[in-house]
């Protein structure tokens, strides 16, 4: 379910839900972005690549996407077999328990597609939709008598569940349903994969979390038999808040409020230091020379560029580049920016970092151009 090899997710086929709001008229929420209902450059795929080549924090965000992949999979499962329940079996060939089955899907309604959120995201229905969902996979056990399981054959699952699951990410939609019927054992696979992944000590992609909330998952998968939802509900919500509190506010400054990337920056600051020691240099050498104002005009060329790319420095933002409405997403990789409200803020940035250029340049080549010349 991990991105393997630290890939961001790959864009997915469109799929009615989750719909991207058009005229949202602010800044996303990092809700919104998780749940795919933002455009580039505020999107999924660029806040994965922000956490994974800036932040160095991507373990969080694959951690956060295979719970709600893990959710999905709880909510397919249940909806197929909710579906299956109710329609193919008579009601006189149920037994007591298939009714007691019956009657609690039934209970259930419609699990729709929304988006696997933080608890406090959720309205009332879809609390009591997932209480009631992982009360019936409590209910259902993946395999009898999994709390006798020997330590060979807890750490053999350890090992199975490190390298096997049958609902790969790419196989999803966007809305995160599975492209095949799950079976039961894909969800304890899935709340395996999760534990043996992220949560255990020394684990391959180890997350930092409070003792207390990763002993709990541990004890309910290993020791109680859990694989419902509700086992990450605390974990989810905590690396939520963590994300939308230590990362989320720097990504809104890097792609909202500006279109380069930091190796770019950094190559714009040298390069622009490089063109206004030029620019001076030249400029001071035809002051002592005593040239004449036309030919001192060259030193407009060297400032022009280092004023220019200082500004793209200190602002992050190439404007002629947002102009035409591109922002960067890695090095020599350009995208179009399709999110409005961010396109309106960008341009509304270019023209003043272009105006800040042409004022500070154009002060530069006057003092130059027009300061009395004199041979030493």
């Amino acid at each position: 379910m991990a991105f393997s090899g630290h890939n961001p997710p790959e864009p997915l086929a469109p799929s009615p839900t989750p719909v991207p709001d058009m005229y949202r008229n602010r800044l996303p929420t990092l809700f919104e972005v998780l749940s795919r209902r933002t455009h580039p450059p505020v999107d999924l795929f660029s806040f994965y690549i922000y956490m994974r080549d800036q932040q160095r924090s991507v373990d969080y965000l694959d951690f956060w996407l295979d719970v709600a992949q893990h959710m999905s999979l709880c909510r397919h499962f249940v909806r197929e077999l909710r579906r299956s329940v109710l329609v193919g079996t008579p009601d006189l060939e149920k037994d007591d328990k298939s009714k007691r089955s019956s009657m609690a899907l039934e209970a259930m309604g419609d699990l729709g597609g929304s988006t696997a959120g933080p608890s406090h995201f959720a309205t009332e229905k879809e609390r009591d939709q997932n209480a009631q969902m992982s009360a019936y996979l409590r209910e259902q056990p993946a395999t009898p008598g999994l709390h006798h399981d020997s330590p060979a054959s807890s750490q053999e699952r350890r090992t199975r569940a490190s390298t096997q699951l049958s609902t790969p990410r790419h196989m999803t939609t966007d809305s995160n349903s599975p492209a095949h019927a799950v079976a039961r054992e894909d969800i304890r696979a899935s709340a395996e994969k999760i534990l043996y992944t992220f949560l255990l000590p020394g684990a391959e992609r180890e997350i930092t979390l409070p003792g207390s909330i990763t002993q709990d998952i541990t004890i309910a998968i290993e020791q109680d038999g859990r694989d419902d939802p509700e086992v990450f509900d605390v974990a989810k919500d905590y690396v939520f808040q963590a994300m939308e509190r230590d990362a989320f506010p720097g990504f809104l400054r890097a792609r909202a409020l500006g279109n380069l990337i930091p190796p770019t920056i950094v190559a714009r600051l040298i390069v622009g230091l490089i063109a206004m020691f030029g620019g001076f240099w030249t400029a001071f050498i035809l002051i002592f020379l005593d040239r004449s104002r036309t030919t001192r005009c060259w030193v407009i060329l060297p400032f022009t560029i280092g004023v220019y790319l200082l500004a793209s420095y200190q602002y992050s933002l190439d404007p002629i580049m947002a102009l035409l409405g591109y922002t960067e997403y890695t090095t020599f990789h350009l995208s179009r920016i399709r999110e409005p409200y961010v396109r309106k803020l960008l341009i509304k940035r270019s023209f003043m970092v272009i105006a800040a250029t042409v004022l500070i340049d154009a002060a530069l080549c006057v003092l130059f151009i027009l300061v009395p010349g004199k041979r030493l």
